[in-house]
């Protein structure tokens, strides 16, 4: 038995190895990108705030949590930028060596388990979203002229959030054919999402109805953790960790079944 659970041990580390193996490929790319990286996806949510933070939200009365709704939506403007540019720099990083420059095959090569090969691309992902929140961030304190954005609890939700959608990138990356599917993903699920996902309103003054579809989105829970890993920290939802975590895991199972398939 104790044989058995250090093979188990080792195995892990091995596969763990190997996905970082797998995302040093990536990141020698990345790294003379850093800049263009970060700036990608702050844009639209550079947009929303002045749009709805400073115009609209100057008409709006005191959120429930946060001094002002410009408070109040900058947690979800970093939620909105990760799972963006996580989720769209997996796919695209992905089909680009599967499409175009036709690397992806050598990828599948490579001696190591598949869930390595997922990891990896996982852990680029995280790094891309973790890049374009930094950004987001940084525009959140020089509103704020507040460092509650970079709490532990507030990082580690936001790392989660950047997991479930790299895996998400990573299952997508693999089946889509052409950029063209690509775009029906963006439109069906990340742009409602970009609404739905607790980013501008809080969730729990919708009727149960809506509230209940609502919260079958991930990013509903990375907004609801950020705003009060932020704000008001008693307020935590507690629940939102094993629910992202949960999801992340089961992106990973799915994207590890599908570079198997390919494998074989």
């Amino acid at each position: 038995m104790v044989t058995l659970k250090k093979n188990q041990g080792l195995s892990f580390q091995r596969i763990l190895q190997d996905g970082l193996t797998v995302f040093w490929g990536d990141w020698l790319d990345l790294r003379v990108r850093l800049v263009q990286v970060a700036s990608a996806g702050l844009i639209s949510p550079l947009i929303y705030i002045l749009a709805f933070g400073l115009g609209l939200g100057s008409s709006l009365p005191k959120p429930a949590i946060g001094d002002s709704y410009l408070e109040f939506i900058l947690p979800g403007m970093v939620a909105l930028s990760s799972m963006t540019i996580s989720f769209s720099g997996t796919v695209f990083s992905i089909c680009g060596e599967r499409l175009y420059t036709k690397t992806f095959e050598e990828l599948l090569l490579l001696p190591v388990h598949p869930l390595s090969l997922h990891l990896g691309k996982m852990m680029a992902g995280i790094v891309r979203g973790l890049l374009t929140s930094l950004s987001v961030i940084i525009v959140a304190v020089l509103f704020t002229q507040k460092l509650v954005f970079l709490s532990p609890l507030f990082l580690l939700v936001l790392v989660l959030n950047c997991a479930v959608f790299a895996g998400l990138g990573v299952i997508v990356g693999l089946q889509v054919q052409s950029l063209e599917t690509v775009g029906l993903y963006n439109n069906f699920l990340i742009i409602p999402m970009s609404f739905l996902g607790a980013t501008f309103f809080d969730p729990a003054t919708l009727p149960p109805i809506l509230k209940s579809i609502v919260y079958l989105l991930p990013l509903t829970y990375t907004s609801i953790g950020l705003r009060a890993a932020a704000y008001d920290i008693e307020k935590f939802p507690l629940y939102s960790l094993p629910i992202l975590l949960t999801v992340a895991i089961a992106a990973a199972a799915v994207g590890a079944y599908k570079f198997s398939a390919l494998q074989d």
